[in-house]
């Protein structure tokens, strides 16, 4: 065959091949949108996955099979099993009296019980912490005094001082007999090495991973991350808040400190907390425990009523976000919040909008600097939204600002692991605590005032001044919004 003929055989070959490529490839994107358009998503949601896939077909379909499918319409724990778990908690709820709930808050406490089965439980103790040093102190004090079991859920448990601090006395009360189970997500622990919870295990504890991510299981589950931090000692004492197992939560920054918000809660409200660590047990161990020493009766030793509330990416609910709206939507006075990232699903956007406008002392704070670039701009590029329906807003400056905590009208607070982000309130397993008790929602909005002394108030008027270059890398930025 003559050269000329074999090249141009050669490229009639090439020609076709890339053809049928590009025929395929947009045969499986084309798919793709259908399927995403069928599953009737938010059609802010839909529409950034259609600019995704048709302008980046091919780096788009690989996110979408990473982070795009929804797996809203699951279960990932049967209803009886739920139903065993919950049987100790619904006696001990049963058998206290009639909680004393102001009229306000009654159908947030109802809604909560009929979508999360989260029971409002009295007589708790609630107290706070804002810095690593302190927090850190208390839980090593509590869990040397653990005499039965000690139950550790944390997104990252790292291999530093603190880590190992931590660990070490979980392996010492392994050794002396307690109970230890210990559940870290997979990704948020990726960096980790694997020789770390190995040396636990050595020591006696049960150590398990939420939602292990390897291939060829590489798909979806890398988006579904556990991002709670739950730790119950002997069923009645428990930690709630947006600190992980790390020692950044300590030292923070060399530009500045790490502010954070932690709870130790003491009474019937621990209950909420065992039930959400044992489901999250059963889910990555498929061990059903439900023996009433998990759930000891610890009388009243406080006066605050707390639900516990979880959320997470299956189900047909968003628990948290629509009790959230709920609650902003019933703040008659003030709403104070405090979180690092700023992506507001549509309904938490127009809620706060809505509030302000109302004339509903509506704050909102922010770090000035936070530890991801990418979700901070997106988190700027809707403080314009919120100052124009007159919501405060304020950047926090002495460090990163990571606390997760709510208040309003002086009676309900709310602080746990949600970040106001679609991630938290749409991919994540989160968990909150909900405290209706004026006492603690004063001490709640007495740490925001100190937190707004070391912020910048951030006007209208000066937030359209900043430069074009950021106004535009935020706008392009906010259309990956719902996928962050």
């Amino acid at each position: 065959m003559p050269v000329a003929m074999a090249e141009e055989w050669n490229l009639l070959i090439q020609q076709i091949a890339t053809t049928a490529f590009d025929l395929v490839l947009w045969a499986i994107i084309l798919g793709t949108i259908i399927v995403i358009v069928l599953d009737n998503r938010n059609p802010v949601k839909t529409m950034a996955w259609m600019l995704v896939l048709v302008f980046l077909p091919i780096v788009g379909l690989v996110l979408y099979v990473f982070f795009g499918q929804s797996r809203r319409h699951e279960r990932i724990i049967g209803k009886k099993v739920y139903g065993h778990l919950l049987k100790k908690p619904m006696a001990e709820y049963l058998a206290q009296p009639p909680a004393d709930i102001p009229p306000d808050y009654l159908r947030l406490v109802s809604l909560f019980q009929h979508v999360n089965q989260s029971l409002p439980f009295e007589g708790n103790t609630v107290e706070a912490y804002t810095s690593g040093l302190s927090w850190l102190q208390a839980l090593l004090r509590e869990l040397q005094r653990a005499q039965r079991h000690i139950h550790v859920e944390s997104y990252i448990f790292e291999d530093d001082a603190v880590g190992r601090m931590v660990r070490d006395v979980l392996a010492e009360k392994a050794q002396a007999g307690v109970e230890v189970r210990v559940i870290y997500d997979d990704v948020g622990c990726w960096h980790v090495p694997r020789r770390f919870f190995e040396e636990m295990r050595e020591a006696g504890i049960d150590v398990r991973s939420f939602l292990k991510v390897r291939f060829p299981h590489f798909t979806n589950k890398v988006n579904y991350r556990n991002h709670r931090k739950i730790i119950v000692i002997d069923g009645h004492t428990g930690f709630i808040g947006g600190m992980n197992l790390a020692e950044r939560y300590v030292r923070g920054f060399d530009w500045g400190i790490w502010r954070d918000t932690h709870l130790m809660l003491k009474g019937k409200a621990v209950h909420g907390l065992q039930t959400a660590f044992l489901l999250d047990w059963y889910f990555v161990d498929r061990t059903l425990i439900t023996s009433a020493a998990y759930f000891p009766q610890v009388g009243n030793p406080g006066t605050s009523l707390v639900q516990i509330v979880t959320s997470e990416p299956v189900g047909p609910w968003r628990e948290i976000m629509q009790g959230l709206i709920m609650a902003i939507s019933c703040a008659k006075k003030y709403f104070y919040i405090q979180t690092p990232y700023f992506l507001p699903t549509e309904p938490m956007l127009t809620a706060l909008q809505t509030a302000a406008l109302a004339g509903v002392d509506v704050r909102l704070m922010i770090p000035r600097r936070a530890d991801s670039r990418l979700t901070h701009l997106c988190s700027c590029s809707y403080l314009a939204d919120v100052l124009q329906a007159g919501v405060k807003v304020y950047l926090y400056g002495k460090g990163f600002l990571h606390s997760k905590l709510m208040v309003s009208d002086d009676y309900l607070s709310t602080v746990g692991s949600t970040n106001f982000d679609f991630r938290s309130f749409e991919h994540n397993f989160e968990v909150n605590a909900f405290v209706y008790d004026t006492e603690t929602a004063l001490q709640m909005r007495e740490i925001f005032l100190q937190d707004q002394r070391e912020c910048q108030q951030m006007t209208l008027r000066t937030w359209e001044k900043r430069p074009w270059k950021h106004r535009a890398a935020e706008s392009i930025v906010r259309l990956l919004s719902p996928l962050l």
